[in-house]
């Protein structure tokens, strides 16, 4: 059986790249039972140091849709290869009612104890009906991400329950009593802030722009775009952006980004060239600065210093 592209689990490692430094966090499988059930939704749930509201900072260059993060965002991702259906959307809703009354039970820390109230906690069990309070609703964001335009769901939902907002493929709907924030990656604006929406889209014209100006937060992610190259080579063999191409971005991406790294990693990079090459573009004052004049003198022909002393009048 040929094992299914793992689009969900790439798409939340760029998620989770595109948080690092915000204080919201990304959960790529959710633990959403109170006994071991993992699904595939993604959760960005603000850190709890983060306070109540987040600054402009905090959502500054994010891609389009996510200007409006609550304190708990579930989101559904569909690759190109999965419809955003109704059942999908109505799967969405079950997981927000789970998940509420998940994170709900745990605000109440109730784990039950073996009888004789020693030794380490079993799993957490549900409180009785009544025992615990459910956070609010507003608390909660729901988001459906599909990199297809789903224009056969589009056309079963009545005018009435969409509501356009100021960015191209952003719409908000109403289902099932709550909003879900529909992103549409094939119908986004073609800029860089939207290039993490972009190296999903379905148009491989988008895909190299999304490539291009991707920049990771956390240089150590970079790897991600090495894993989405080589998948759309395996998809789509006959790929316009070449290998070349892709050798020369990404030597240009770790070159951007080589200041974030700490003194050892810069001078373990250092040590792998050549000395000539350290050394050009550097003048005699800037290769002797911080040398003795003992280890200047090292190495050299006793006859040739003494040569030079003749003729300086030593």
């Amino acid at each position: 059986m040929e094992t299914p592209t793992p689009w969900h689990r790439l798409f939340g490692i760029a998620l989770t790249d595109l948080f690092t430094g915000r204080p919201w966090r990304v959960e790529v499988e959710k633990e959403l039972a109170l006994k071991s059930q993992r699904l595939d939704i993604l959760i960005i749930e603000r850190e709890a140091s983060a306070g109540l509201t987040a600054g402009p900072g905090a959502l500054a260059g994010l891609p389009d849709g996510l200007e409006g993060l609550a304190t708990h965002n579930l989101l559904t991702y569909k690759s190109q290869h999965q419809p955003l259906d109704a059942w999908a959307l109505d799967e969405l809703l079950g997981h927000f009612v789970t998940y509420r009354k998940l994170v709900s039970i745990e605000r109440t820390r109730q784990p039950s104890l073996t009888p004789d109230g020693a030794g380490p906690p079993r799993e957490l069990t549900e409180p009785t009906p009544g025992s615990y309070r459910l956070l609010p609703e507003a608390d909660f964001g729901l988001y459906a991400v599909a990199t297809r335009t789903p224009e056969k769901l589009l056309a079963q939902i009545p005018a009435s329950d969409l509501t356009a907002t100021p960015w191209p493929g952003v719409l908000d709907l109403r289902w099932g009593g709550r909003t879900v924030r529909l992103i549409f990656l094939g119908q986004i604006a073609a800029d860089p802030r939207n290039a993490p929406w972009e190296i999903f889209s379905a148009r491989l014209d988008r895909v190299r722009h999304g490539l291009l100006n991707y920049h990771p937060y956390d240089p150590l992610r970079s790897d991600l775009l090495a894993q989405l190259y080589f998948t759309y080579r395996l998809e789509v063999p006959d790929m316009a952006y070449t290998i070349e191409d892709f050798k020369r971005d990404t030597l240009r991406l770790r070159i951007a980004h080589l200041h974030e790294l700490d003194s050892e990693d810069i001078q373990a990079i250092v040590d792998q060239f050549p000395i000539e090459a350290r050394l050009r573009g550097l003048d005699s004052k800037e290769r002797l600065r911080g040398l003795d004049p003992e280890e200047r003198l090292r190495g050299l022909d006793p006859a040739i210093v003494e040569e030079w002393l003749k003729r300086r009048g030593h």
